[in-house]
């Protein structure tokens, strides 16, 4: 398909308005495609019920929590609360991109899809955890009510386009969250359940994705310049949460998520799929957005140089205090 516009190439005239409205028939047809090819699943069928039993409270027969309970390992735990709390803000998210692209027609109607299948992924999340007794869940949602009473605005709320351009980059990092949490949790049971949340996190992605890669052909230079902000300013949607921080550093740690797996897992692929470092025809600011994105990208190389060999050098410390 080839969109044409008397804005084309220039920066000049592009609104969100006017940028919503070209961009209606590719949320269509991306739309319609992503609806052919999902598939709908149930949560509770991925979720381990007869390890289930109750907690005390108003239950006579209710048994505390013990950090023995549970099957997951250290390093799981942790980024499962995290990706659990990530989830809960749902409404917020919702609230926002249905401010920034409406209610109405096909934008509307991919808001609401979108929200319908996300809400699927926090379901099934605390309904495992809290069965399998894989976290304590008083901690947990002490956690959840003080992360969503702090409320959540995206740093990309501004602009139609950076937002687009962030959750391009920021649904694969979700997927690779889920799926390195997975791998990593030493439960086959969580392993299977975040496998299938990930493979919704994809096909959002792809969808985003193939939007972006449409409003580079309608406005280049503002799209380079968003997806430069984006990039460069990159944060995940649960920086706010309680002890985000040090989750993170020890999720970087146990290669959950790191430096490393952001530049090649998250970065690169959409970066290449969209051969945006190798557009032409730009003007003056989207080329300077584009050299800025290339050093930014070769920056950020350099950096996850730099923690593998740090990481690397941690785990031979590890091992040999292991082997003596």
């Amino acid at each position: 398909m080839t969109l044409t516009s008397p804005h084309l190439g220039s920066s000049e005239g592009w609104t969100d308005a006017r940028l919503l409205y070209a961009l209606e028939e590719v949320v269509e047809t991306e739309l319609n495609r992503h609806l052919k090819v999902t598939k709908d699943w149930m949560p509770h069928e991925y979720v381990p019920w007869s390890d289930g039993r109750n907690f005390p409270g108003f239950f006579e027969d209710g048994e505390p929590w013990d950090p023995s309970q549970s099957k997951v390992t250290d390093i799981g735990k942790i980024a499962l609360v995290v990706n659990l709390l990530t989830e809960d803000n749902l409404p917020s998210y919702h609230h926002e991109i249905a401010s920034l692209f409406g209610r109405d027609g096909a934008w509307g109607t991919w808001v609401h899809r979108w929200t319908a299948e996300e809400g699927r992924h926090g379901i099934v999340m605390r309904d495992y955890l809290l069965a399998s007794r894989a976290v304590d869940p008083d901690k947990l949602e002490q956690f959840r009510m003080a992360h969503m009473s702090e409320g959540f605005e995206s740093d990309n709320r501004h602009s139609m386009l950076h937002s687009v351009a962030y959750v391009s980059f920021q649904e694969l990092a979700t997927r690779i969250s889920h799926r390195n949490t997975g791998h990593q949790s030493g439960d086959p049971v969580c392993d299977r359940m975040l496998a299938r949340i990930a493979t919704d996190e994809n096909l959002h992605m792809v969808f985003y994705r193939n939007l972006l890669r449409a409003a580079f052909e309608l406005a280049p230079d503002l799209t380079m310049q968003a997806v430069r902000d984006v990039v460069v300013n990159f944060r995940m949607p649960g920086h706010g949460m309680p002890g985000f921080e040090r989750a993170a550093a020890q999720m970087a740690i146990g290669e959950i998520y790191n430096m490393r797996i952001h530049h090649d897992d998250v970065l690169q692929p959409v970066l290449r799929f969209l051969k945006v470092l190798e557009i032409d025809g730009l003007g003056p600011e989207g080329l300077k957005a584009q050299d800025e994105l290339g050093l930014y990208m070769n920056g950020l190389d350099s950096e996850a140089r730099k923690f593998d060999e740090k990481l690397a050098a941690r785990k031979a410390r590890m091992a040999a205090r292991a082997a003596g």
